[in-house]
């Protein structure tokens, strides 16, 4: 036998109920609310950019003028001239080249002593420059005063090694210094200047040191 529930009492039978009343009632509300309050319309809200208007402009094109050249000048014709001074009389005498004298010949140049030859080895002292160095006496004046110096002095160097002619190119004149340089060339023998197997003269350019021997 199954029991019946009380309507007053059961939860459920209550909970049911309360479901159904609720969802009238909010039913009803929808309802009433949708008829009371206007649609609302939804405006579209078109935004347009501004855009200047677009001119053309036509731009004419560049026209720059070039100016020709002027033509070149001609070229001036000399025209003979009538003289209104010369005497139409006027006559040229023959000439006459029996009175002629002649003309001595000129003169030869001058006898030059100056040797320049070409070489393939140049002139060297026997025993080094340090020979002439060896060969150097310093001059008392120049001792005592405290003079030194380089004297560049100019040596003829003939063919079989001896020194033929000397001058100062640059030298400390009035000090003995040119005298002791020139004296230390000529005491040195050479090895002589060849021109293939050829020994030749030559002129050379020999740099001579005076140093005190105290001097630093």
């Amino acid at each position: 036998m199954i029991e019946k529930q009380n309507p007053d009492v059961s939860l459920a039978l209550k909970f049911r109920k309360y479901i159904e009343i609720a969802t009238i009632f909010t039913l009803a509300t929808f309802t009433v609310v949708l008829y009371a309050f206007p649609k609302f319309e939804i405006q579209e809200i078109q935004q347009e950019a501004y855009l200047p208007p677009i001119e053309n402009i036509d731009i004419p094109p560049e026209i720059q003028q070039f100016e020709k050249p002027p033509p070149p000048a001609r070229p001036s014709i000399p025209i003979e001239s009538e003289d209104e001074d010369i005497d139409d009389d006027m006559t040229i005498d023959e000439t006459d080249l029996d009175d002629f004298e002649d003309w001595d010949e000129p003169p030869p140049p001058p006898e030059s002593n100056v040797i320049f030859v070409a070489y393939d080895e140049a002139p060297e002292p026997l025993g080094g420059y340090e020979a002439i160095q060896r060969n150097v006496v310093y001059p008392d004046i120049a001792r005592e005063a405290g003079i030194e110096g380089t004297v560049i002095v100019q040596a003829l160097i003939w063919k079989d090694g001896s020194v033929r002619e000397v001058k100062i190119l640059k030298g400390i004149p009035k000090t003995g210094l040119n005298e002791a340089a020139m004296e230390a060339i000529q005491k040195t023998t050479f090895k002589p200047a060849y021109q293939r197997d050829k020994a030749v003269p030559v002129r050379i350019s020999i740099p001579v040191k005076f140093r005190l021997s105290d001097s630093r």
